[in-house]
């Protein structure tokens, strides 16, 4: 039997970015609304075929920006969109490796009365088809997410989540591409909003196609810079002051 959505936590709205995503985006449309919950879906840029398979795709909210701006670019984008509809936004990337259905295991883990931020903690991260770029990169974040005044969490970078909308929006995070997910939850840290995880499943199987846009020494030197300044911040900015930022 089909487990429905518990309603008495809010309204909930997915918010994918999409950049390049030709390949995958209509299946993981398909499964995100097969969930029961209104789908938005943000175009950042999309040069191959996205655009024109979104205009044919029925049901859904599309919004593009004219010109790659950044996955944080796109999920601000979305969240502010999915303020006028929901109370929640469940963000889930485009290139196929989650399970949108895993998406009722994240909204059962928000404690009663409670806004978190859930972070969906990726499973069988471990095995031989996982790209090193995921393995290691997760690590990395895990630690200085952390020491930038983060939560010690198992899995930083994980795509899939969900935000409480206005407070998300309410941190005035600056990153505009990957490192948006790892500032989110740093600001979280210093404003003292919870933040929770639970187990998500993920797909790195051989053969797979999968399109990433992660490039390690660029988007290294990025998450290096961002930590540094949130870690700066931290140490010179009174915390009274800081959790206002």
């Amino acid at each position: 039997m089909k487990k429905s959505i518990d309603k008495s936590r809010g309204r909930f709205v997915f918010v994918i970015p999409v950049y390049n995503h030709e390949g995958k985006i209509a299946d993981v449309i398909k499964a995100a609304r097969g969930v029961g919950l209104p789908v938005i879906v943000v175009n950042d840029g999309s040069t191959d075929s996205t655009p024109q398979i979104l205009k044919g795709t029925k049901g859904i909210t599309v919004l593009t920006h004219g010109e790659n701006r950044g996955k944080g670019a796109a999920i601000r984008t979305g969240l502010i969109e999915a303020a006028a509809r929901g109370d929640w936004a469940v963000t889930i990337d485009a290139d196929g490796q989650h399970d949108p259905r895993d998406a009722k295991a994240l909204i059962a883990a928000i404690p009663e009365g409670k806004r978190p931020i859930v972070v969906g903690e990726r499973v069988d991260m471990t095995g031989p088809d996982v790209p090193w770029t995921s393995s290691f990169g997760r690590k990395f974040s895990n630690f200085w997410v952390w020491v930038s005044g983060g939560p010690m969490l198992a899995d930083t970078q994980s795509g899939f989540r969900i935000y409480p909308v206005p407070e998300t929006l309410g941190l005035n995070v600056r990153a505009d591409r990957f490192q948006f997910e790892v500032e989110v939850l740093a600001k979280a840290g210093w404003r003292g909003m919870d933040v929770v995880h639970a187990p998500v499943s993920v797909s790195y199987r051989p053969g797979m196609e999968r399109v990433s846009h992660f490039r390690p020494f660029v988007d290294f030197m990025r998450n290096s810079s961002v930590f540094a300044r949130l870690i700066t911040q931290r140490i010179f900015i009174p915390h009274f002051i800081r959790k206002k930022m």
